[in-house]
């Protein structure tokens, strides 16, 4: 079908297409004149993620999470708990003959709170607005208050929501933290009690002084064997050595003094021996005086000698006695080492206690204090009101979509009803139809006829 042909077939059915275009009209009318009037309230909410938590003291909203952050509110704001607030808080369920409603809607199976929610989120609508973080809250209702006051009542019940999500984990978290905190209280107070014991049992006050003070008598018992061993390592070559060579013998004026006279006495003697008989009184006399001499010189020698061996055994006692000493302290000052250790293990047991109680104390009040914030990082721009207009039907919008289809309708009609009915109404239609070529044609236009509207066609065949 040439576009020549569409037009003369569009101009000899154009009553069918304008009747069908004017009776889609009408019924477009029709139907928005009896559809009921629905209006649109709408309120905003921001979220605000740059904020620091004021308890926490962190940001904890970053900006790689929230894209989905604002999906997550919007599905909060669209979801049963906060359409089961809105119900609460609207005390729907309380409505003259609502329960009637539901049943008979339901038959009495689920629950009123829950039917009540599904039948409100019909009428909702949220929507992020683009490159901001604000969400914009929708809602379409009969009646033009109820739809500003549920909308008002979905924002106030996203922000009860949302408070309750940050405020409900915090409370839990509060009372465990609550029942750690006994807890660890318990343990350092058991930790003190077993240090203080300890230091009772030990009769511990200072640990550091009291070893200290025992190390430097350990040093000084030290130091004292050592020097007695030196004194009996002495007293032990001298013990040894022939009496007159000793040190204290070779040194002493009373027993040089004698070795003297008994040397010159001893010559005189050798002389009188030469001159003199062995019975001559002077001669017997010199060697009486020379044997008295000897005599006293080793009576002195061996007081010296003996002088030397009580020195000696004088040492060998003490020095078994600093040797005891030295040994009882040795084990004194390990027995303080060992309870400063076992002290310094107390001791780092209340020092863990006192941190893991601290530690547990610090976080008990930061959840305490999240558990009994009434702040969010939601607030409300601005407040839902009554619209003055209803936003649908759209009478404007319904005519053109009405307009555009009753003239795709009415074309459509024409063409089906052209199909059914075929007529001639041009030479290419006897062209198309006989496959014979026109030779002339002889148009008649009479009264009450359209030009072309009757041709008579001439031909031969071929």
């Amino acid at each position: 079908m040439t576009f020549h042909q569409f037009l003369l077939m569009l101009r000899a059915r154009y009553q069918v297409a304008v009747l069908i275009f004017l009776l889609t009209m009408l019924a477009a009318v029709t139907v928005s004149l009896l559809l009921p009037k629905k209006y649109t309230a709408e309120t905003a909410v921001l979220v605000d993620m740059r904020s620091p938590d004021p308890v926490a003291g962190s940001n904890v909203m970053q900006g790689v999470i929230a894209p989905s952050y604002m999906a997550t509110q919007v599905d909060i704001i669209g979801g049963d708990r906060v359409a089961r607030q809105v119900v609460k808080s609207l005390k729907l369920d309380q409505a003259p003959g609502i329960r009637e409603k539901w049943q008979e809607a339901t038959d009495g199976r689920g629950e009123l709170d829950a039917w009540l929610a599904g039948s409100l989120q019909q009428g909702l609508d949220v929507r992020p607005a683009r490159e901001s973080n604000v969400i914009n809250i929708t809602y379409k209702a009969n009646d033009p208050e109820a739809a500003a006051e549920i909308a008002n009542a979905f924002a106030q019940a996203y922000l009860d929501t949302t408070l309750t999500l940050k405020t409900e984990p915090a409370r839990l978290y509060a009372e465990w933290f609550d029942e750690q905190t006994k807890t660890s209280r318990a343990k350092l107070e058991d930790a003190q009690a077993r240090l203080s014991d300890f230091q009772q049992k030990a009769g511990i006050v200072s640990s550091d002084e009291r070893v200290d003070y025992e190390t430097t008598k350990l040093a000084e018992i030290s130091s004292q064997l050592t020097t007695v061993q030196g004194e009996t390592t002495d007293s032990h070559s001298k013990r040894n050595s022939r009496g007159d060579t000793v040190a204290e013998a070779m040194q002493s004026p009373l027993i040089n003094g004698l070795k003297t006279d008994i040397a010159r006495l001893e010559a005189k003697v050798q002389e009188t021996r030469v001159r003199l008989g062995a019975n001559h009184p002077e001669r017997q006399s010199q060697e009486s005086e020379l044997a008295s001499l000897r005599s006293r010189l080793a009576s002195e020698v061996g007081r010296i000698s003996s002088s030397i061996e009580t020195t000696y055994r004088v040492g060998k006692d003490r020095e078994r006695e600093l040797q005891g000493a030295l040994a009882a302290q040795k084990e004194r000052v390990m027995q303080l080492n060992k309870q400063r250790d076992e002290l310094s293990v107390y001791r780092r047991d209340v020092e863990s206690a006192q941190k893991a109680y601290e530690t547990v104390t610090q976080s008990a009040s930061q959840t305490r204090l999240q558990s009994l914030s009434n702040q969010t990082n939601a607030v409300r721009l601005n407040t839902a009101t009554p619209p003055t207009a209803p936003s649908s039907p759209k009478m404007l919008m319904n005519l053109l979509i009405a307009a555009f289809g009753g003239t795709l309708l009415g074309i459509a009609c024409a063409l089906l009803l052209e199909l059914v009915n075929r007529r001639v109404r041009s030479a290419e239609d006897l062209v198309q139809m006989l496959d014979l070529p026109v030779l002339a044609s002889i148009t008649s236009a009479g009264p009450g006829r359209l030009p072309g509207s009757h041709r008579l066609t001439l031909g031969r065949s071929t």
